[in-house]
């Protein structure tokens, strides 16, 4: 997976693809809040995505209070968004159904 910063057009391309992100108006970052029924859901969700984090050596800023937890995307190393962040995002979105 390419760690190498996209451009705007690339990360355009790519969050249409993505339900619930949004860019960074400088399209250095995309992030999401996600809602979950209860506190439970959201830290197993949580769970989930850390282990992901971990596999991938790739780890979002995010934070969680109750049911919700909101998380920012941005590969740091590459200075903006990179393929690996749109991959997160989407293996995300899965976890979240």
């Amino acid at each position: 997976m390419s760690r190498e910063k996209l451009d705007s057009t690339a990360v355009a391309e790519m969050l249409a693809t993505l339900d619930g992100w949004s860019a960074a108006k400088d399209s250095g970052s995309i992030s999401r809040q996600f809602q979950f029924r209860n506190f439970s859901e959201a830290f197993a969700f949580m769970t989930r995505a850390a282990m992901l984090a971990e596999k991938l050596d790739h780890h979002p800023e995010w934070s969680n209070v109750y049911k919700t937890v909101d998380v920012t995307l941005s590969t740091h190393d590459a200075g903006g968004l990179t393929e690996l962040d749109f991959k997160m995002a989407a293996l995300m979105n899965k976890f979240a159904r």
